[in-house]
């Protein structure tokens, strides 16, 4: 297993430079040709009623404890899953393939990466409560790089397979409190989820927070739409919270310019808006903290069951435009994107403050 893994991190780390190499000198252009799909866009077949009662549709939920990435904790975590919040968490984008817009349900590697990723991310959470995190057919990396009608409909088709996941999560959690949590391609599903099945509904009310990360999220045209408001400190319960780590100097022209030219959830452009920046190492926007309130950062050894945990590494704070800037941060993986974007390592970087935020906000919660 540690021989398998550190060839596919020495391929990885290969690829990541060369990938930098590329987008310094042809840029988007070419990282688009070589990501978007070329072939036609072909609708997924309906799931079909009841498909999120199978145990095969979920990476994580209460009933599976064999290979279950969820459960994980590193060392010197006590693995507590006595919470009393039920946890749902979209993953990020797994599937890169260009031979299909959605990713197949039996696609091995994108599920092998998704896994991975649940288990850095959606484990910060299971001392508040059991994770559920869905298998959904996820829009391949390159729908995110093209204005192709195609795009979004991959998109679209994604987030039907989420609401349904989460319609079974609600009938399998009908009272109690509720944590909501994503990242990347999974916090765009996130945001649509909170428009149209929380926002204005007394489901509102159970929400304990929603860990919007590694997506922009406009404060005036987006945030209004969502149902809750933006956590304005650590003492907070039912509101939002939302970052996107860059270290310095951080490039961050791809995502605005992207941002840019996107219209909010409220249907008005994103144009000159701030983005949310809750800082997780304060738990309130707009903050700034030294790297000692690090209370652990999750880093690589040299096999996947030995991430642990590196106290007081990385440092945080938001700037004008709503990044989350980090400073020099250590050595933690080969996936940094171009421009220092952190964006692969938003959770691992402040993996325990997340972890504390979630519980406190539960005990704030349920003292009200």
């Amino acid at each position: 297993m540690a021989r398998k893994f550190l060839y596919i991190i020495a391929t990885l780390i290969m690829l990541a430079v060369t990938t930098a190499f590329i987008y310094r000198i042809w840029g988007q252009q070419l990282i688009t040709a070589a990501m978007v799909p070329s072939v036609a866009y072909t609708e997924p077949k309906p799931l079909g009623t009841g498909a999120y009662v199978k145990k095969s549709m979920w990476y994580a939920r209460p009933d599976i404890s064999r290979d279950n990435p969820a459960l994980w904790t590193p060392k010197g975590i006590a693995a507590n899953h006595d919470g009393q919040a039920a946890i749902f968490f979209i993953h990020p984008t797994s599937y890169r393939e260009r031979t299909h817009w959605n990713a197949p349900l039996n696609d091995e590697e994108s599920a092998y990466y998704a896994k991975l990723f649940i288990k850095g991310q959606a484990s910060a959470f299971n001392g508040a409560g059991a994770v559920w995190a869905p298998r959904y057919r996820q829009a391949t990396f390159g729908a995110f790089l093209t204005p192709k009608s195609a795009a979004q409909k991959a998109i679209d088709a994604a987030y039907r397979d989420v609401a349904s996941a989460f319609a079974y999560f609600l009938s399998q959690n009908p009272v109690g409190p509720i944590i909501l949590a994503a990242h990347s391609q999974g916090s765009l599903h996130l945001m649509r989820l909170l428009r149209d099945e929380v926002a204005g509904t007394p489901l509102a009310r159970r929400i304990v927070a929603a860990y919007i990360v590694g997506w922009p999220v406009s404060i005036q045209t987006d945030l209004p739409a969502l149902g809750l408001p933006a956590c304005t400190g650590k003492d907070q319960a039912n509101c939002i919270l939302g970052w996107q780590s860059f270290a310095e100097p951080a490039d961050t022209s791809m995502v605005r310019n992207v941002y840019d030219s996107g219209t909010g959830l409220t249907g008005h452009p994103r144009k000159g808006t701030r983005m949310l920046c809750t800082n997780p190492l304060t738990g309130a926007p707009d903050s700034a903290a030294a790297a000692r309130k690090n209370l652990g950062t999750l880093g690589l050894a040299d096999a996947m069951n030995q991430m642990a945990l590196i106290l007081g590494a990385v440092s945080a704070r938001c700037d004008r435009q709503g990044f989350l800037l980090i400073g020099q941060p250590p050595e933690l993986g080969p996936f940094v994107l171009p421009g220092n974007n952190y964006h692969v390592y938003d959770y691992g970087l402040f993996w325990a403050n997340v972890r504390a935020d979630a519980n406190e906000r539960l005990k704030i919660f349920l003292m009200h």
